[in-house]
C-alpha cells in the first residue's frame, strides 16, 4: 500500500528517525504506526550491536542544579558532527533533567530512569543510535549534594563542573564563580586534608628526589667551574663531542670531566644533609597543595586572594564542600 506523507511526518515526529527510515518502516508494516516504531527501535538495537567496538570519543556534557542537588551527564558519540546535532543535545538535556529530578546517585541508576513515554534512558540512547548510525554511550555521571549547589557548562559543551557550598541561601553567582575556577584550574581536591594519602606520598617522593638532584647538580657545576671548564660543554656527551670537534677541549679533557662529574656527584649524594632536603621538599609539597587544592588556589579573578579567602569574604566560614569536573577533551 502507498504510504502517505502525513504518516511519514507523524512517525518522524514520534521517533526522530530519518524520512526514508520512516517511509520504509511504514511500507513494511502496511502503514501500522506502532509496528513501524518497533522496526525503527530494532534497527537502533542492530546498529548499536554493530558499533559496539567503535570508540565514542566525542559527545555533549551538560550540568544542572536544583534544590541542593547538582549533576553532570556526558552522552558520548563518535563524531563532533553528531555531538552538535540538536536531537543529540536534546536527549542529553532530557537525561540530565531526569537525573536531577530523581537525585540519581549512579550511572547505572541514570540508565534505568524512566522518561515521559515510560521507556528507560538506555532505550532512548539506543533509539538515537538508530537515527545517527553512530555508537553512543553514557560516558560519565557525577553529582554533588550540599546546602548550596552550582553548575557550570563551558562553551562548546565538552566540559562541565559542579560545586557544593557549606551554607544555604548563597547567591548563585558565587557558586558559579567557584565552578568556573574548577573548570579553569582543574584542582585535584577541595583542601590539602582531602588529598589522597597515596598522592601525598608520591608528591613527597618526587619533591625529595628533585631536591636531591638539584643539590647534586649544583655541587657538580661548582666543581666544574672551579676546574675551569665551560658548563655548556660539560652538559652532555653530545656537547663534549661538539667541544672536541671545535677544538675547545681535548679527548683527555673529556675523560677528566666525566671522572670529575662522577666523583663529585657520588660524594655529594652520599653526604646530603637530611634536614635541609626535608625542608626544601616540604616547600615543594606546599607549592603543590597551593596549585592543586581548590581552597588554596589563587582566585581566578583576583590573584591577590585564594578561593578560600574569596568565599570567606562572601560569608564568614563559607567553604566549598565538594566539586566534580567532567571533560571530554584532554586537560
Amino acid at each position: 500500500m502507498a504510504v502517505s506523507i502525513e504518516d511519514i511526518k507523524k512517525l518522524r515526529t514520534m521517533t526522530g528517525a530519518g524520512m526514508m527510515d520512516c517511509k520504509n518502516a511504514l511500507a513494511e508494516t502496511g502503514g501500522d504506526i506502532q509496528a513501524a516504531i518497533e522496526i525503527i527501535r530494532k534497527k537502533g538495537q542492530a546498529v548499536a550491536a554493530k558499533r559496539e567496538d567503535r570508540q565514542a570519543a566525542e559527545g555533549c556534557v551538560l550540568a544542572g542544579a536544583k534544590d541542593g542537588f547538582a549533576a553532570i551527564v556526558a552522552l558520548k558519540c563518535e563524531t563532533d558532527f553528531v555531538a552538535k546535532n540538536e536531537s543529540f543535545r536534546a536527549l542529553t538535556k532530557t537525561i540530565l533533567d531526569a537525573a536531577v529530578a530523581a537525585s540519581a546517585k549512579s550511572l547505572d541508576e541514570v540508565k534505568e530512569l524512566k522518561l515521559e513515554d515510560g521507556r528507560t534512558v538506555a532505550e532512548h540512547v539506543t533509539d538515537e543510535i538508530g537515527k545517527t548510525g553512530e555508537k553512543m554511550e553514557l560516558g560519565a555521571y557525577e553529582y554533588v549534594e550540599a546546602p548550596t549547589v552550582a553548575a557550570y557548562e563551558h562553551l562548546g559543551n565538552k566540559l562541565a563542573t559542579l560545586v557544593g557550598l557549606s551554607e544555604a541561601g548563597i547567591d548563585p553567582s558565587v557558586g558559579k564563580e567557584v565552578a568556573m575556577q574548577v573548570a579553569a584550574m582543574n584542582p585535584i581536591s577541595v583542601s590539602r586534608e582531602s588529598v589522597p594519602a597515596k598522592v601525598v606520598e608520591e608528591e613527597t617522593n618526587i619533591a625529595i628526589d628533585k631536591t636531591k638532584e638539584e643539590q647534586v647538580k649544583k655541587a657538580v657545576e661548582a666543581a666544574l667551574k672551579k676546574a675551569g671548564y665551560n658548563l655548556y660543554i660539560c652538559e652532555s656527551d653530545e656537547h663534549l663531542n661538539e667541544g672536541v670537534m671545535k677544538g675547545y677541549i681535548t679527548e683527555d679533557d673529556v675523560v677528566k670531566i666525566k671522572a670529575l662529574k662522577e666523583s663529585v656527584a657520588a660524594e655529594k649524594a652520599a653526604n646530603l644533609p637530611a634536614a635541609m632536603i626535608e625542608n626544601i621538599a616540604k616547600g615543594r609539597l606546599n607549592k603543590f597543595f597551593k596549585e592543586s587544592c581548590l581552597m588554596e588556589q589563587e582566585y581566578h579573578r583576583d590573584a591577590k586572594m585564594t578561593v578560600g579567602e574569596y568565599l570567606n569574604g562572601v560569608q564568614k566560614g563559607l567553604v566549598c564542600l565538594d566539586f566534580k569536573r567532567v571533560n571530554l577533551n584532554a586537560d
